[in-house]
């Protein structure tokens, strides 16, 4: 977690109860804005996804789920 949303989450753990709720909408706000179908990635997704789809990562829908011994070694 990043150090700025560290002092966030600590700023708003000091405010009361229904100032919290608000803080907690208003930021669900700007990433609804940012994001509506929350579908972006952040740059740590993006270079996660990429890492994973380079390591051999197999789409389930490639995966003969009937035949599941011819990918065992």
């Amino acid at each position: 977690m990043s150090e700025k949303v560290v002092e966030a989450a600590r700023l708003m753990d000091m405010l009361p109860e229904a100032d919290q709720n608000f803080a907690y909408e208003f930021i669900k706000k700007l990433v609804r804005a940012w994001d509506p179908d929350f579908t972006k990635a952040t740059p740590q997704e993006a270079k996660e996804l990429e890492e994973a789809e380079a390591s051999g990562f197999v789409d389930e829908e490639d995966v003969d789920w009937g035949n599941l011994s011819r990918y065992s070694d």
